[in-house]
């Protein structure tokens, strides 16, 4: 699970349990130490609703990238699929939004772990966090972190891959081993109807829990089983099985967690704190096990605290890197970017541009585990949008591509799939719908500045099959800031007719999306097929042949 020359990986081949155990290592990060404490926090009882809602939503997005990846079993592909689709413009723009998504999770595991440090009984330790944000000195040792575990990577790669499925392993065994002891500790089943009832922030806190509490980010590790499963022996049989077995052992997982963090806390502290809303823990299942006298659990937990993050984290590095690798193989990053070491196999410079991004964010937006990851999970959404369309496009376009596995009934799922996800960016709130919007559209002057700088087609033609994503950003922003206080919007947009405006309008942009990948296929603008080799249409009579800038390399 690491950043070599692929073509060494794929005479090895991937056996089916070493990819789900690749899934399962990425989605077991820091989603399990924080995500149970933070949608109880916002949805109360009715957090083990979300965590369904939000398997489902993962399973439903992941089950198109099975077929396109299944497909398409190349290195990082989930930033390949808008150019083989739609040309580079959109390529661009979607493998910006993958590699922002995926880039941003290294920082990300490393406050995971310096959070629940601050739990240790040293006193500097406790000095880490301050009121639920790091101090300085947290953001020290997060930066330490992040930079100790890139160094891991860029020197002893072989060694952390070969460790992953045995991390894994240690991985699973501790969250198992602490639902045990919670709920052995003392269960009190009323916790989940006092206080407000089981649903005690209604439930558009549990629609805002699927994104903005970390589920769709616990989840999220699903992406390692695309972008590597390439490398698997029988891509087209491992990938859907991988994705559903690590989707399927995850939420098992997931909903023990919850069950058990919300039967274990004490009653008094929960009548104390005036409900869930008031049960704020820096570190949630230490600072539980502390308040239970579990000390054994607490020592536990903070192993896991550095297991489960800085494995998670070994994927995380090699994805990104994939991706920056992958962005400069289409021509809008530097070609140095996508340099492979000849000594080890490491894509060294795509790793300094990962590792400066992630100071980046540590030092802007990274104050707390829960600050990022709403941000985080709601860029994760805009870089799922991607998989159901693809499918569309490609069943219209390439009707004699090998497709070892079909989404079944994919006429339905992938609009609804679509509006699906678009409702899980509204309910990621204002302003983080904003903020995500914005950082996605960089990359439209970026690309707009590399390809006239390249000649050849005219940017009207090259950019025409990408603007239903732009239109689609700022429509889904204005709905979020005129919609509902309850998303945090304005309240111009009751409650209600605010989620029907995006589900029924994202319908019409998956049809505007699909009719777009199909016109830039009749027009030839995305070049030379990985898999089949020549485009699926030629030019458009009358038309100038494009340029091959932003080609998907095979």
């Amino acid at each position: 699970m690491h950043v070599v020359d692929m073509s060494a990986a794929n005479r090895k081949g991937l056996s089916l349990f070493a990819l789900i155990m690749i899934g399962l290592g990425s989605i077991f990060g820091s989603g399990w130490l924080f995500g149970a404490g933070q949608a109880a926090q916002v949805a109360g009882p009715a957090a083990l609703v979300a965590w369904v809602i939000g398997a489902v939503f993962i399973g439903m997005i992941a089950m198109t990238y099975a077929e396109v990846g299944a497909a398409y079993p190349l290195p990082g592909a989930m930033a390949r699929f808008g150019s083989i689709s739609h040309g580079p413009v959109l390529g661009f723009v979607t493998g910006w939004a993958v590699w922002i998504a995926t880039a941003s999770l290294i920082p990300i595991e490393a406050i995971a772990g310096t959070q629940y440090m601050s739990s240790w009984s040293f006193g500097w330790a406790r000095g880490l966090v301050a009121d639920g944000s790091l101090t300085g000195t947290g953001m020290v040792t997060a930066l330490l972190l992040t930079v100790a575990l890139w160094l891991a990577c860029y020197w002893s790669v072989e060694l952390l891959a070969r460790a992953n499925n045995l991390l894994t392993l240690v991985k699973f065994a501790i969250p198992v081993l602490a639902v045990g002891a919670l709920i052995a500790s003392g269960f009190h089943t009323d916790n989940f109807t006092a206080h407000g009832g089981f649903a005690p922030n209604g439930w558009s806190a549990v629609l805002t829990a699927v994104t903005a509490s970390g589920v769709v980010f616990a989840f999220n590790g699903f992406q390692a089983v695309v972008n590597l499963g390439g490398n698997a022996k029988n891509p087209g049989r491992a990938i859907p099985l991988a994705l559903v077995g690590a989707l399927s052992l995850g939420l098992v997982i997931y909903l023990a967690l919850q069950i058990a963090f919300l039967g274990a806390v004490p009653p008094e502290r929960l009548a104390e704190a005036g409900g869930w809303n008031g049960i704020n823990f820096a570190s949630p299942f230490a600072d539980l096990a502390k308040l239970l006298m579990l000390h054994w659990v607490v020592t536990m937990l903070q192993f896991g605290a550095f297991i489960s993050p800085n494995g998670a984290n070994i994927g995380n590095v090699a994805s990104a890197a994939y991706l920056a690798q992958n962005l400069a193989d289409t021509g809008f990053f530097p070609k140095k970017i996508a340099e492979v070491h000849p000594r080890y196999g490491v894509a060294r410079p795509a790793m300094w541009l990962n590792l400066g991004f992630s100071v980046l964010l540590l030092l802007t937006v990274g104050h707390s585990w829960e600050a990022l990851a709403s941000v985080v999970s709601a860029a994760m959404v805009v870089s799922y949008l991607m998989g159901p369309i693809a499918v569309g496009v490609f069943r219209q376009t390439k009707p004699d591509l090998p497709r070892p596995f079909r989404l079944p009934a994919a006429s339905v799922l992938c609009p609804v799939t679509f509006a699906f996800a678009a409702c899980a960016l509204y309910w990621s709130k204002w302003p983080n719908t904003g903020k995500v919007a914005v950082l996605t559209l960089i990359s439209v002057p970026i690309a707009a500045v590399v390809l006239r700088r390249r000649g050849g087609t005219s940017l009207r033609r090259q950019f025409a099959p990408a603007w239903w994503m732009v239109a689609f950003l700022l429509w889904l922003s204005l709905l979020s800031a005129l919609g509902s206080a309850e998303f945090g919007g304005h309240g111009v947009i009751p409650g209600g007719l605010d989620i029907t405006l995006v589900a029924v309008s994202a319908v019409g942009f998956y049809f505007w999306a699909v009719r777009a990948g199909v016109q830039a296929h009749r027009a030839g603008l995305p070049g030379p097929d990985p898999v089949l080799g020549a485009p699926a249409a030629g030019p458009v009579p009358g038309q100038r042949r494009p340029e091959p800038v932003g080609t998907v390399a095979s």
